[in-house]
Order: structure tokens, then C-alpha cells, then sequence
């Protein structure tokens, strides 16, 4: 049987009451007055709400003593995630080749509380003065101009035509007085929503769907443009796609049906095999991904003195692991990546960096290795047995151990709407403005007391060895950089045999902590929790990642309204709860998210709906269900396939309001 955590005094105020009553007529016969204006029974109330307090504060031991025992096996709670975004740069002067992004510019949103959301940029990039004036599609037979597509929100278009073969391109056209050298980075979204995301497999990398052929037009003919990296996989996904400028090898013409000369780029599509003709929302220049953090260098945590498991705070928390991780040198030619906090210690002969490790075990007495907590921001030293002890520094006593580099933020008030980073903290020469066109995803809270212990015995479970189908579940939610809400793990399945039983595979099917409908994760993710999955899995395991197939519902329902309420609040308060409970993350009636495969039971959509405030009942019965646009069977619970979603009609739920007709 399960273990379960006693409650040492289950009883309430007023059974204390009713429990002192009963014994004044044992105890003071003489005691008869029983009312509320007596004294004594003032008295008696008083200590019983006391009593309670005491039995409240009792039964928190429990919970006390499980906190610590967490404590004790190292299991803390996870930090808060920063949101991310891409925003674009806008340069003052059109004449000016290029102007330099440093990594580290600050842009920030409104808060609701009427504080900056402080953004930083990831890397340091050129921002071009050269404007995309032009953007035209070839399909093999003829030119189309989607320039205004590509600047309209909504709008989209395809770069190879609705259906893609070899020899369609994508052309680009660049309006300045001189074309830069510098490297370019084009920012691409896509406008579809792919439902099924591509599968991941362990040790394996997803070849793109095309072959492209990017070229730059010379004043004769089209010259090869060398593309550093095509983060797209030939528009096949969100990304951005990086190559030198050709400079003056690239010559202003006039292409295709635009009549205006512009200095002109192409995509050529050598071979396709697109399963989905891929859709572009916006190509946009001059865009980078910022984070929601803010950089500290060189802040003072204190001096060393010498005694074993020292620690020391960082002012800043929380602090958000470094994206990516930083490559820093170490005393004997070596490296090591710095992942949260670069920490330097001064012994006497110049500051030297010290290795983050997860736990000293495997620490020497004299591996300079350190422990470090984000959430609190706690520096802890080793032992002298277990990780070397920091020597005092005579010559700078209070000062020699040093948080040389780290960043703080995080937190959902980072996932902001589209347009709101406008702010330009730091000044960069001949940068106008910034704007995030796409909303800022990926922001989460810090882990609450209440989830770290629901995750702690999976975490003791898994001993970060995937075996059971827990253990893939668990440490796909734990994998860096992934931002994982839930996760299945599908035993004997393979993706390409979908019917049948495959010994020695595991699929596993990831959903992102994002705000889109439905919540598909990208190859970021995909790689992350493949990459994590495949350091932990048996030698004997072949591991798939991939998204999961979701199934769209629809709900359509005729309701009759209680007479004097409104028409219009009731009609939305079930809209509402019907998005709530078929919502792939916070859905069924857990709460957690719709079951994967899970039956859509009509008494239980029947019961969300009678239960809303105000409402009366179901007009003849009709609720009905539509699957994928398909109408299913009357009154009749709709099953679905093991390991689908749902996710709710982007159109939104019909609930149909009236009153009791009089007649």
C-alpha cells in the first residue's frame, strides 16, 4: 500500500467547540449558562481557535520533514525559464553598409506593472543599411511580386509555388547605394502551423526536404553565394539563414517582373520532397533572438577564508543557465563550458576560473570545482577532501572570489505579445528602433513546492537512466534547453511502423510549454530532448522524439439560459470552459492537459456545460461533437487514437444561447 502522511489532528474549530461542551457538565455542573454571550464561553471559543492554529501548525511537520529530506537527496526546486524572442533593428542611414549589433544590447517591454521587461541579445550581429525592397516568387512558368504579402500580418506566400520543383526560386531584391561584406543573417517564419512535427532520431540528423542553390546576380550571370547555415532547413521550419555579403561582386539589375534595378538574391531549388508545401509568413533582415536576462560582470562575492564548504551569494536571482553555454579556458591548456555562473577566485597569483559541477563525488581535493543553486544564487566550495578549498587571499582578503559573468531573469511576465519590445535601452550609433514582431515564448515561473515534490519521486526513480517509461517521461520535462511540459513515452513503437510492435524502440512524444494553438515543438526542442534522452537511454535502445498528432475538436451546443441572466456572459463562460477542458496543456479533468489518446467521453462534456452558472439545461439534447470537420455519432462518446491531443477549432467552440420559449 501506498504511503501516506498521517494528519495528527483532523479536527476543526467547531468540533473543538462541541468537544469542551460536552465536558463543562461533567466537569462544573454548576455550569449551565451555554450561550454565546456567557464568559466562560468566550473563553472557550477563544482557546479552541487557538487549538486549531496549533493542529495547523502540527500537521505542516509532515510536509516539513519531506521539504528536508528533498533537501537531503539534492532535490531542489527548478528555476525560472526566460521567454525569447527575435527582434528587428532598424538602421538610421540607408548609405551605411552595416552597423554593429554588440551581444549584450538591452531592449525591454512595458510590464504590467509599468516596469521595463528587460531584454538582451544573444550573440552580437551586423544590422544592414540595405532595405528588402522587393521580394518575388518564380514557379517555373512565371514571376509573381509578394513583397506587400510578406509586410502584411496574416498574409503569406509560397517562395516555390504551391507545388515545388526543381528550377523555382526565391528572389530577393536589396535597395542601397552599396551592397556590405559583412556577414547577413534573414530572419524566416513560417506561416503554416505544422501539426506533426518532424521525428528525431538518437544519433541522427534530420536531413533538410530540399536541396537549395543560393546565388547573388553579378551584372552576367548567377554566382554561388556561399550560406554559412540555413537554420530553415530549406523553409521547412522557423529560422535564420546566414552568408557573407558578396560586396561589390553583386550588381544592381532589373530581374523578373519587378522594373526597378536592385541588387538581387536567389534561392533555386535544386530537388524537393516537401511533404507540406512550405508557406512563409515574413522575411525579414536585421533580426537577432534576444532573452529575457540581464548580464552582471565582475561583481565581488567576498574573500575566502580558508575553512571548508564556504559559501557565497550572487545579489542577482534568479539566474538563468547561459544560452549557449560559454567556452572558457582553465589553468593546463584545457576548457570547460561555463553554464550559469563563470566564478574566478584569486589564490595570490591572479584570478583563475573555477568548473561548475552538479555535486563534488567525483571531486578531488584539489579539483577547483563549485556547486551553484540559480534559484537562491548560492556559491558553495568544496571540502578539501571532496573539491578543493579556496585559499585566503592576504592581498585581497574580502575581495577574491569573484562572479565574473552571469545573468538573471526569467519568469512568465517575459512571454509578451507581438510589438511590445520597442524600448531601446542601450544606445547603439545609427540604430533607430527595435520591435518583436512574433510574441516572446518560453518564459516560465520558478517550479512551485507542490510540483518539485509531484517530480521527486520520479527523479529518484529514473537515477538519470532511462528504463522505464517514467524514466523517458521524466527526463524528457528535464532536458536543458527544451522547455518541456509534458511528455509520452511509447514503448515497442517505431514511427515508421506505426501498427506494429518494434522490440528495443522507444518513441517519445513532447509538448512544448508554449502559448500557441496547438503547442508543437520545433527542431530546438526536438534536438534538446534527443540529445539529453540519448546520453541517459540503455545501449540497446533505438529512441525517437517527435510531436505529437493532434486531433481538432469542436463543440457545438444549444443552450437554454436561466431567465434574467445574460445572454452573452453565459455564452462566453462556456466557450471558456469548454477551450479550458480539451486544452492540450491544462485540459481533462486533472487539469494537466488532455489525456494522450484520451476518449472524449460525452457525460463528462455534458457535465463541464451544466455545471457553468446560470445555465438551465441542453435544448433537446444537442451537444455534438466535430473531429477534424468530421461530425461524429449523436450522444455517443469519440475516441481517439493512442497518443494523439487535442486542441480546440481555432474558430472557436458554437454555443448557441436563448431563453425558455414561452409557448
Amino acid at each position: 500500500m501506498p504511503l501516506t502522511a498521517p494528519n495528527l489532528d483532523d479536527r476543526s474549530y467547531s468540533d473543538i467547540v462541541a468537544e469542551a461542551k460536552t465536558r463543562i457538565t461533567r466537569y462544573t455542573p454548576e455550569w449551565t449558562n451555554f450561550n454565546e454571550s456567557d464568559p466562560g464561553i468566550t473563553l472557550l471559543e477563544l482557546f479552541a481557535w487557538m487549538t486549531e492554529l496549533l493542529a495547523f501548525r502540527l500537521n505542516q511537520v509532515p510536509d516539513l520533514n519531506y521539504i528536508k529530506f528533498l533537501q537531503l537527496l539534492g532535490i531542489e526546486r527548478q528555476a525560472a525559464k526566460p521567454a525569447r524572442a527575435a527582434v528587428t533593428f532598424e538602421v538610421a542611414r540607408s548609405d551605411l553598409p552595416s552597423v554593429s549589433v554588440p551581444k549584450g544590447t538591452q531592449v525591454a517591454a512595458s510590464g504590467a506593472d509599468g516596469q521595463p521587461i528587460v531584454f538582451e541579445t544573444d550573440k552580437a550581429f551586423f544590422a544592414i543599411g540595405a532595405k528588402l525592397a522587393e521580394i518575388q516568387t518564380f514557379d517555373g512558368t512565371a514571376y509573381m511580386i509578394q513583397t506587400k504579402k510578406n509586410a502584411a500580418a496574416g498574409q503569406s506566400f509560397y517562395p516555390f509555388g504551391q507545388k515545388p520543383r526543381p528550377g523555382s526560386a526565391l528572389l530577393l531584391g536589396f535597395d542601397s547605394p552599396a551592397f556590405p561584406e559583412d556577414q547577413i543573417d534573414l530572419a524566416v517564419n513560417l506561416f503554416q502551423q505544422v501539426l506533426n512535427a518532424p521525428v528525431l532520431k538518437s544519433g541522427a540528423a534530420i536531413p533538410p526536404p530540399a536541396a537549395l542553390a543560393w546565388e547573388y546576380w553579378d551584372g552576367s550571370e548567377w554566382s554561388t553565394l556561399t550560406v554559412a547555415q540555413d537554420g530553415t532547413r530549406a523553409f521547412s521550419q522557423d529560422g535564420y539563414i546566414s552568408f557573407k555579403g558578396p560586396g561589390k561582386n553583386v550588381v544592381s539589375a532589373q530581374q523578373g517582373v519587378v522594373q526597378a534595378p536592385y541588387y538581387w538574391f536567389r534561392a533555386r531549388l535544386v530537388t524537393a520532397s516537401y511533404e507540406l508545401t512550405p508557406s512563409i509568413a515574413a522575411i525579414r533582415t536585421n533580426t537577432t533572438d534576444v532573452t529575457q536576462a540581464i548580464t552582471f560582470s565582475d561583481e565581488i562575492l567576498g574573500g575566502s577564508d580558508g575553512s571548508p564548504n564556504q559559501t557565497f551569494t550572487v545579489s542577482n536571482t534568479p539566474v538563468v543557465a547561459l544560452h549557449p553555454p560559454l567556452k572558457a579556458s582553465v589553468p593546463g591548456g584545457s576548457h570547460v563550458m561555463v553554464t550559469d555562473l563563470q566564478l574566478e577566485i584569486d589564490e595570490g597569483n591572479g584570478f583563475v576560473l573555477w568548473r561548475q559541477v552538479d555535486d563534488f563525488f567525483s571531486s578531488g581535493p584539489d579539483d577547483r570545482v563549485f556547486t551553484f543553486d540559480r534559484n537562491t544564487g548560492v556559491v558553495t566550495t568544496g571540502s578539501g577532501e571532496y573539491g578543493r578549498i579556496p585559499l585566503a587571499n592576504p592581498a585581497n582578503p574580502t575581495g577574491n572570489v569573484v562572479a565574473r559573468m552571469y545573468r538573471s531573469g526569467g519568469g512568465s511576465q517575459g512571454n509578451v505579445p507581438a510589438n511590445s519590445i520597442t524600448q531601446l535601452l542601450t544606445t547603439v550609433p545609427s540604430i533607430n528602433s527595435a520591435k518583436n514582431y512574433n510574441a516572446a515564448t518560453g518564459g516560465t515561473d520558478e517550479e512551485s513546492v507542490v510540483d518539485a515534490k509531484l517530480r521527486a519521486p520520479a527523479a529518484l526513480k529514473s537515477k538519470e537512466r532511462a528504463v522505464t517509461e517514467d524514466d523517458f517521461v521524466y527526463l524528457a520535462k528535464q532536458a536543458p534547453g527544451a522547455n518541456v511540459k509534458r511528455a509520452l513515452a511509447l514503448p515497442l513503437s517505431h514511427p515508421d511502423y506505426p501498427s506494429a510492435q518494434v522490440p528495443g524502440v522507444v518513441t517519445v512524444v513532447v509538448v512544448p510549454n508554449s502559448q500557441d494553438a496547438p503547442p508543437t515543438p520545433n527542431q530546438t526542442t526536438l534536438k534538446a530532448v534527443c540529445a539529453y534522452l540519448d546520453a541517459h537511454r540503455l545501449l540497446t535502445s533505438e529512441l525517437f522524439v517527435k510531436g505529437p498528432v493532434y486531433r481538432k475538436i469542436k463543440v457545438a451546443v444549444q443552450i437554454i439560459v436561466q431567465a434574467g441572466a445574460d445572454l452573452a456572459t453565459v455564452q462566453i463562460a462556456v466557450q471558456s470552459i469548454l477551450q479550458s477542458f480539451l486544452d492540450p496543456l491544462s485540459g481533462g479533468n486533472e487539469g494537466t492537459g488532455w489525456p494522450f489518446g484520451g476518449e472524449i467521453y460525452y457525460s463528462d462534456v455534458y457535465r463541464k456545460i451544466i455545471t457553468v452558472e446560470e445555465v438551465d439545461r441542453i435544448a433537446d439534447n444537442q451537444l455534438l461533437f466535430y473531429l477534424d470537420n468530421q461530425l461524429q455519432q449523436f450522444c455517443r462518446d469519440v475516441p481517439i487514437n493512442p497518443g494523439e491531443l487535442l486542441y480546440n477549432d481555432p474558430e472557436g467552440h458554437t454555443v448557441t444561447v436563448s431563453y425558455e420559449s414561452s409557448s
